[in-house]
């Protein structure tokens, strides 16, 4: 596996996670605000994920010219 696979494999998983720990906490009627807090993070981990995939698949396709 190269470095940038575990970049991408890494943001994958960071946001799974957040959204699963979003998801238990609703189901067990958690905290509204932990909800908020978690939704918020989850949101900030897929706009992070999106760059490093944008930025693996530049640099896979050639990098700075």
């Amino acid at each position: 596996m190269t470095t940038s696979s575990l970049f991408v494999l890494l943001a994958a998983i960071a946001v799974a996670i957040v959204l699963v720990l979003g998801l238990v906490n609703m189901m067990r009627g958690g905290s509204a605000a932990r909800s908020q807090q978690l939704m918020r993070t989850r949101v900030m981990l897929q706009f992070g994920a999106i760059v490093v995939i944008m930025i693996v698949l530049w640099w896979r396709s050639g990098g700075p010219s």
